[in-house]
């Protein structure tokens, strides 16, 4: 079967690899589209941390299930997605309850080969029902999961003023349910094409550009002197994580959903003054995938806004360069393979 390979920065080589054989507590996708992540837009770039080449990438997946064991309640032929970090089971972390940071955690097109491929095995127990959803829309559901795992770990509250730090796909996801909690939200990008699409289409009503007005001055009259008592960077730019913490009231909470690679440093006075609640925000858990389920069913999320970009698996190879063109506008690509 045909699969793409990220063989090293900047390349990508199709090759033909052996079909997965069905396996005890395992099940077999047919993919059928495969959503872009940034992950996989920064393992194209070199930037990735947690990455070795190469690499079969993509983790944001839906397909119909082929083949399954120890699968109850799971039919083939039925449309499926996965939860794609596995992990341990028997770690502190899986132990309580937390196996999204797993010690031992194989996230699928970061430690462990993903589904940029024709066909996929992953263990049934990650298996999710397509509940009726298209391929679109549950290829999806792992990057809204990341921005709803973020909100559960601020703890939103009804009327907060949230600042969310990057408009990317999982800045947008992390408005979202920021808002679906009650949050008041503040996007804030430097590019004002994201920023109108927040608007336009997440109806998000307070949106900042750092690079063109001053951005604690913007704060403080929207939040009426108060600061956000939330913020959460996404974009994984060593100098928004840096600064974040000069936008956050006494008394927040800094959530970092965004990752690089350096070392955050931020004046301890400042931090210390606010009683300042600092945290990460990694992966997601079961829950946070059936909310996003639930909020997609319920109306309270349409994921189709998000899809600006389509490309067959065929012309992938030579087009993925030109995603991280700014030019492009690009906000979410999907990797159609039938």
């Amino acid at each position: 079967m045909k699969s793409l390979l990220c063989t090293e920065p900047g390349r990508f080589e199709y090759r033909d690899i052996k079909m997965p054989e069905p396996t005890m507590g395992h099940a077999i996708i047919k993919i059928k589209r495969i959503g872009v992540c940034g992950t996989d837009l920064h393992a194209f770039e070199g930037t990735q941390p947690y990455f070795n080449y190469p690499r079969i990438l993509g983790h944001e997946l839906s397909g119909e299930l082929v083949e399954c064991s120890n699968a109850p309640g799971f039919n083939i032929g039925e449309a499926v997605t996965f939860i794609p970090y596995f992990s341990c089971g028997s770690c502190v972390a899986c132990k309580n309850g937390k196996p999204n940071c797993c010690v031992s955690i194989n996230v699928c097109g970061v430690h462990i080969d993903g589904g940029m491929a024709e066909y996929f095995s992953v263990p049934s127990s990650s298996l999710l029902h397509g509940n009726g959803l298209g391929y679109e829309e549950l290829a999806l559901i792992e990057p809204l999961a990341i921005g709803a795992h973020g909100i559960q770990r601020a703890a939103v509250k009804q009327g907060e003023f949230v600042l969310v730090m990057g408009a990317g796909p999982i800045g947008m996801a992390t408005m979202e349910f920021a808002r679906i909690a009650g949050g008041t939200v503040i996007a804030m990008d430097i590019n004002d094409n994201r920023l109108l699409f927040c608007s336009e289409q997440l109806n998000i009503h307070h949106t900042i550009n750092p690079a063109k007005e001053d951005a604690l001055t913007a704060l403080k009259k929207i939040t009426n002197g108060e600061m956000p008592t939330v913020v959460i960077d996404a974009t994984g730019n060593l100098k928004a994580i840096n600064n974040g913490i000069n936008y956050l009231s006494h008394g927040g909470r800094y959530v970092l959903i965004g990752l690089q690679k350096e070392e955050i440093k931020f004046s301890h006075p400042e931090f210390h003054k606010r009683e300042t609640t600092l945290m990460s925000s990694r992966n997601a858990t079961k829950q946070d995938f059936d909310q996003v389920m639930n909020s997609i069913t319920k109306g309270l999320i349409n994921p189709k806004n998000y899809i600006t970009h389509t490309l067959p698996f065929g012309i992938v190879k030579d087009e993925f360069k030109n995603l991280l063109k700014p030019e492009n506008n690009v906000i979410k690509a999907m990797i159609e393979m039938d």
